[in-house]
C-alpha cells in the first residue's frame, strides 16, 4: 500500500484479551504496519516486542490511563513503553464532567508531561463525543484541555463527527498539536461501522492526514461479525482507494 496505516487493537478486543499474539499476527498479515495498544493483558514487554517483530509491525502509540502515570506507576509504565519501542502515550479519556475534575486532571497532566518528555515520550489526549459538548459552564471539555495544558491531541474523527463538530475543521484548528488521527467511520448516534460503511468523512480525513503528515490509526468498534473480519474490511476499503 502507498499509505501506511496503524490499527487500534481495541478493534480486536474479542481476540486480544485471550490471545494478543494471534491478534498482532492477524493485523500484520492484513497489511497494517503499526499497532496502537489498549492494554497488554498480562503479556510481558519482551513478549509483546517479539510478537510485533514476528508480525512485521511496530508500536506507534498506546492508550494508557492517567492512573498508569501517577508517581507509584509511572516508572514501570515508562520502562514498558521503552521496551516495546513506543514513544507516544495517549490518554483515552477521563472523568471530566465538572470543572473541579478538569482542574485535577490538568494539574496531574501538567506534572506528568515533562517527566515523559524527558524520557522521549509524547503525551496526547483522545476524544470521544462528550468532550465536544457545551457544558453548563459555557465551554467544552476539549476547549478547557486546549487552554490549560500543552497536551497533544489524537482526534477521533468519528466521535467528533458524531458530536456534530466538523472533524476537518477541528483538525485544521489543532493541526500544530496533532501527530495522529483515528480514521474511523460510523453513523450518527454512536453506531460504529467499518470504513466505507458509515457517514463520516473518511476520505477527507485521509487527505488531510496526508497533507500534514499525521499518522493514521484505524479504529472500528463494531466486532461485526468479529473484530478481525471488521478490520479486514477496513483495510480492504483503504486499499480500494489506491486502485
Amino acid at each position: 500500500m502507498k499509505n501506511q496505516y496503524g490499527i487500534q487493537m481495541y478493534s480486536l478486543r474479542d481476540v486480544t484479551d485471550k490471545d494478543l499474539h494471534a491478534a498482532i499476527a492477524a493485523v500484520g498479515q492484513m497489511g497494517y504496519r503499526y499497532v496502537e495498544f489498549a492494554g497488554f493483558f498480562g503479556n510481558s514487554a519482551e513478549d509483546v516486542k517479539a510478537f510485533m517483530d514476528e508480525a512485521g509491525v511496530s508500536c506507534c502509540s498506546t492508550h494508557t490511563s492517567l492512573s498508569a502515570l501517577m508517581p507509584d506507576t509511572i516508572e514501570a509504565t515508562i520502562a514498558y513503553h521503552k521496551a516495546i519501542g513506543c514513544d507516544h502515550i495517549i490518554i483515552p479519556g477521563a472523568k471530566l464532567e465538572t470543572l473541579e475534575l478538569i482542574d485535577e486532571f490538568c494539574r496531574n497532566v501538567n506534572e506528568v508531561q515533562p517527566k515523559l518528555a524527558a524520557e522521549g515520550i509524547r503525551l496526547s489526549f483522545h476524544n470521544h463525543s462528550r468532550e465536544f459538548e457545551v457544558k453548563p459552564w459555557g465551554s467544552t471539555i476539549h476547549t478547557e484541555l486546549e487552554k490549560r495544558t500543552s497536551l497533544g491531541f489524537q482526534i477521533d474523527t468519528y466521535w467528533a463527527f458524531n458530536a456534530g463538530v466538523s472533524p476537518l475543521m477541528t483538525c485544521e484548528r489543532l493541526r500544530d498539536r496533532i501527530s495522529t488521527v483515528h480514521v474511523k467511520d460510523g453513523l450518527k448516534g454512536g453506531i460504529g461501522r467499518a470504513l466505507g460503511e458509515g457517514e463520516a468523512p473518511v476520505r477527507q480525513v485521509i487527505a488531510m492526514a496526508q497533507k500534514y503528515g499525521w499518522r493514521m490509526v484505524v479504529e472500528s468498534e463494531g466486532l461485526s461479525p468479529t473484530g478481525p473480519q471488521e478490520v479486514k474490511r477496513c483495510i480492504d476499503f483503504l486499499k480500494s482507494l489506491e486502485n
